[in-house]
C-alpha cells in the first residue's frame, strides 16, 4: 500500500525540480562564463561554483520535505476526481467504508493523473516569478559583476607603472646618450641609455656622450641645462655631478633646442630612529622593578654604518648629583638598511639603584662617505623611585645649613597623629595646649625655613609673631593673657584691622602704588626657581600655615589634612629635583692670526645702522624684469641670469622649480606668449616690502606754537549770521 504514495511524491518532486531547473542553470551559466573570461579570478569563481552546488542541494532537500508534508493537499486541490480523499492513500484504512474508498481511488490514479497534471501542480506551487526562484540568478549576477569590477581595477593598477619605460632606451649612433654612475654607497648599478627621462640617486655622476660611427668624422654637440649652463660634447663626454633635479636638451650647431628630458634626483634621506619601548618620554618604573625593556628600530634608505645607544645615569640629589655616561653600539642585522634591538635590561646591567634616573637616546649615521647624515632621537628617561626621604635636605632646594632643632614635615605629622591618639584615649589631657604649641612651633619653624627660598625674610604672611614677642616682654603680661588676646583678636578684630590697614594705605602714594602699580623687584622673582617650582612652594607654605593655625587653635585632628598636603607638595618637589639637558657649547670661528693687531678693518661690519634704511627684499633687477615682461619690448640685459637666480633661491619645490626654468628657457627661445607664465613665476617669488614707520623730528617752541595758532585762525573763514531784508542796518558809532 505504501508504494503508491511514494510514487506520487517522487513524481511531484521531479516535476518541481524540472520547474526550478531554468533558474539554477541560468545562474550556473553566468558563473561558468565568468570563469572562462576571467582566468585571474578563477580561484574565487570556483568557490562561487561550490556555493552554487551547495545551494542546489539545499533547495532540492527543502522541496522534498515540503512535498512530503503537503502532497495530499496538492492532489486534492488539483484533481477533483480524487474527491478530497487523497489522505486515504497514505495509510491503512480503519473502517470497511474507508477501505472501499481507498480501492476506488487506486483504480482512478492510472486514469486521473497524467504528466500534464504533475506539471500543472508544479507551476502552481513553484512559480518562476517567486523570490526563491530568482534568488540564484540574482546572486550569480552579483558575483559576476563584482569579479568583473575587481579584475578591471587590478588591470588599471598593474598597467599604471607600465607608463614609465622600465628598460633603457637603445643608444643610436650619432645621437647623445647618457651614462649614469650612481654613488658606490647606494648599491645601484651603473647604466647607459638614450635620451629619455631618468631618475638617479643624489650625487650621481651623469655623462653626456656621442657615439660616432667609425666612417664619419667626429662632430661636436652641445647640451643646455635648466640653469642655462652649456656642456660641450665631443670626443670626450661632458660630466656633471647631479645634486638637484634638472632638465636638459641637445643644441646642435645652427639649430634650436630639441626636446627636453628630465633628470629627477632621489634625495638621500636621513636615518629614522624609532623607540618602541618605553612609550613615554619619562617612564616611571615600579618600586620593586627588576628589569626595564628598551626597544629601538633604526631604518635608512641605503644602509646604516653606525648606531649606538647613549645612556647617562644620574645618582644623588641636590648639589650632590653624579652623572655617568655610557655608550652601547646597536648590533648589526642581516638587513643593512635596518637595525632592530629589543632587550630586557636588568637594573644591575643598567647600574640603577633606587632613586636613580637613566637618560638615554639613540644616535645613527648612514653610509654616505662624503655627506653623512647623523640623527639623534629625543631623550627618554627611566626613573626608579627611591625610599621616602624624611629630611628637608633631600628636596629640590639649595644646600643650606639646617638648624639642629628643625624637624621634618613627616616628624610633625607623626607628632600630631600621636597627640590625636592620646586625646582619644584621654579626652581630658592635661598638657594638650602645651603639646599643640610645641608642634605648632615646629611647623612654624619649618614654614619659615621654606619661606626663605621664596625671598621671604620672616614668613609668607608677614611678621605675625613680632607683636607677640613685644607684648610678652612687658611687665605683668603672662602667657595665658596673650593667648586670650590672640584668640579674641582672631575672632573679633582680625577683619576690622585688615580693613583699617587697607583704608589707611589707600590714602597714601605707597598704598596706591602697591595696589595699582607693577613692581619689578618682587622677592618672588629674586630667587633661582622657575614659576612651577614657586607655585609648589607656595602651596606647601599655605598648607603649613593652615596646619599651624589649627594647632594653635588646639584642634590637632583638623591639622592633619593640611600637614599631609604640605608633605605631598614636598614630595612633588623631590620628584622634580633633576633636569637633564644635552651638552651644548658655542664653537667660535678660528681667529686669523695674520689680521690680529694689524688694524685692517676691511670686511668688518659696523654696529651702527642707519635709521630708516629698510631691507630690500625685492632685488632691483627682478623688479625691472617683472615690469618688462608685461610689455612686448626688449628685456633688460642679463635678464635670464637674474630670473634663474631668483627661481633657484626662492622656489624650494623641485617640480615647481623645473617648470619655472622651462618658462625661462621658452622666453629665451623667443616665445612671446610665454612671458606671462614667467612673469607669474617671478611675481610668486617676490615678498612684500616691509612698511617702515618712523617718527619725524619736530621742534616745539613758544614762538612756533603761537605762529601756528595764528595761521590756523586766519585760515578759518569768519562766519556771521545772515541779515534779514527788514532788519535795519546798524548805525556807525561816532
Amino acid at each position: 500500500m505504501s508504494a503508491a504514495p511514494d510514487l506520487l511524491r517522487q513524481r511531484l518532486w521531479a516535476a518541481v525540480l524540472r520547474r526550478r531547473a531554468p533558474a539554477w542553470f541560468a545562474a550556473l551559466t553566468l558563473l561558468v562564463a565568468t570563469v572562462v573570461l576571467l582566468p585571474a579570478m578563477r580561484t574565487w569563481l570556483l568557490a562561487a561554483l561550490a556555493a552554487w552546488a551547495l545551494g542546489l542541494a539545499l533547495d532540492a532537500w527543502r522541496w522534498r520535505q515540503r512535498i512530503a508534508a503537503q502532497w495530499v493537499a496538492w492532489l486534492d486541490a488539483a484533481v477533483p476526481a480524487l474527491e478530497d480523499s487523497s489522505a486515504l492513500l497514505a495509510g491503512e484504512p480503519a473502517t470497511p467504508m474507508a477501505r472501499l474508498q481507498q480501492q476506488r481511488l487506486q483504480a482512478r490514479l492510472a486514469t486521473s493523473l497524467s504528466a500534464a497534471d504533475y506539471r500543472a501542480i508544479a507551476c502552481r506551487r513553484a512559480p518562476l516569478a517567486a523570490p526563491s526562484s530568482l534568488t540564484p540568478v540574482v546572486l550569480a549576477a552579483i558575483v559576476a559583476g563584482a569579479a568583473w569590477l575587481y579584475d578591471a581595477s587590478a588591470v588599471r593598477t598593474v598597467a599604471q607603472p607600465a607608463a614609465t619605460p622600465a628598460a633603457n632606451t637603445p643608444v643610436v649612433a650619432g645621437e647623445i646618450y647618457l651614462r649614469v654612475t650612481p654613488p658606490a654607497y647606494t648599491g645601484v648599478a651603473a647604466f647607459e641609455t638614450g635620451a629619455r627621462d631618468i631618475e638617479v640617486p643624489q650625487y650621481a655622476q651623469v655623462q653626456w656622450c656621442v657615439r660616432q660611427p667609425a666612417d664619419s668624422p667626429a662632430e661636436k654637440a652641445a647640451v643646455e641645462l635648466s640653469d642655462g649652463a652649456i656642456l660641450v660634447v665631443g670626443e670626450s663626454c661632458a660630466t656633471l655631478r647631479v645634486e638637484d633635479s634638472l632638465f636638459w636638451r641637445a643644441r646642435n650647431a645652427g639649430t634650436g633646442g630639441g626636446a627636453r628630458y628630465n633628470i629627477r634626483v632621489t634625495q638621500d634621506q636621513a636615518p629614522q630612529v624609532t623607540i618602541a619601548e618605553p612609550v613615554e618620554l619619562i617612564h616611571l618604573l615600579a618600586r620593586d622593578a627588576a628589569t626595564a625593556r628598551i626597544a629601538v628600530v633604526v631604518r635608512d634608505d641605503y644602509a646604516i654604518v653606525r648606531a649606538s645607544l647613549h645612556m647617562t645615569l644620574a645618582r644623588g640629589s641636590g648639589e650632590n648629583v653624579r652623572f655617568t655616561d655610557r655608550e652601547v653600539p646597536l648590533p648589526k642585522s642581516a638587513e643593512p638598511k635596518q637595525r632592530t634591538w629589543n632587550k630586557q635590561w636588568t637594573l644591575a646591567e643598567l647600574g640603577m639603584e633606587p632613586g636613580d634616573e637613566l637618560y638615554f637616546f639613540v644616535r645613527a649615521t648612514d653610509n654616505d662617505p662624503e655627506n653623512p647624515h647623523t640623527v639623534q632621537s629625543p631623550t627618554y628617561t627611566l626613573r626608579l623611585p627611591g625610599p621616602e626621604a624624611e629630611s628637608v635636605d633631600s628636596t629640590a632646594l639649595p644646600t643650606m645649613v639646617r638648624p639642629e632643632s628643625l624637624r621634618s614635615q613627616r616628624q610633625v605629622i607623626i607628632d600630631t597623629e600621636q597627640l590625636v591618639a592620646d586625646l582619644q584615649a584621654r579626652p581630658r589631657l592635661a598638657d594638650l595646649r602645651a603639646r599643640c604649641e610645641a608642634i605648632a612651633a615646629d611647623q612654624a619653624a619649618l614654614r619659615l625655613r621654606y619661606g626663605q627660598f621664596l625671598g621671604e625674610e620672616s614668613s609668607l604672611f608677614g611678621d605675625e609673631h613680632g607683636h607677640e614677642e613685644h607684648d610678652s616682654k612687658q611687665p605683668g603680661h603672662n602667657e595665658d593673657d596673650s593667648h586670650k588676646e590672640h584668640d579674641s583678636h582672631e575672632e573679633h578684630g582680625g577683619a576690622s584691622s585688615d580693613q583699617q590697614h587697607s583704608n589707611q594705605s589707600m590714602g597714601t602714594e605707597v598704598g596706591a602704588m602697591q595696589r595699582f602699580g607693577h613692581v619689578h623687584d618682587q622677592e618672588d622673582n629674586a630667587t633661582i626657581f622657575d614659576p612651577q617650582t614657586k607655585a609648589i612652594l607656595k602651596r606647601a607654605l599655605a598648607a603649613m600655615w593652615d596646619a599651624e593655625k589649627a594647632l594653635r587653635a588646639v584642634t590637632p585632628k583638623a591639622a592633619l589634612g593640611p600637614e599631609y598636603k604640605a608633605l605631598g607638595a614636598i614630595k612633588e618637589l623631590q620628584a622634580a629635583e633633576r633636569v637633564y639637558l644635552h651638552r651644548t657649547a658655542f664653537v667660535p670661528p678660528a681667529l686669523k692670526e695674520e689680521k690680529r693687531m694689524s688694524g685692517d678693518m676691511v670686511g668688518a661690519m659696523s654696529y651702527k645702522r642707519a635709521q630708516g634704511a629698510p631691507d630690500d627684499t625685492v632685488p632691483a633687477e627682478v623688479r625691472d624684469l617683472v615690469q618688462a615682461l608685461a610689455l612686448d619690448g626688449a628685456l633688460p640685459a642679463l635678464w635670464s641670469k637674474a630670473a634663474r637666480d631668483a627661481i633657484g633661491a626662492r622656489i624650494a619645490d623641485p617640480e615647481q622649480k623645473l617648470a619655472a626654468q622651462r618658462a625661462v628657457q621658452d622666453v629665451q627661445d623667443g616665445c612671446v606668449p610665454c612671458r606671462g607664465p614667467l612673469r607669474a613665476w617671478l611675481r610668486g617669488t617676490l615678498a612684500d616690502a616691509p612698511v617702515l614707520v618712523q617718527a619725524r623730528v619736530a621742534t616745539q617752541s613758544p614762538f612756533l606754537s603761537a605762529w601756528r595758532n595764528e595761521t590756523r585762525q586766519q585760515d578759518q573763514p569768519e562766519q556771521q549770521p545772515p541779515q534779514s531784508k527788514h532788519q535795519p542796518k546798524p548805525e556807525p558809532q561816532r
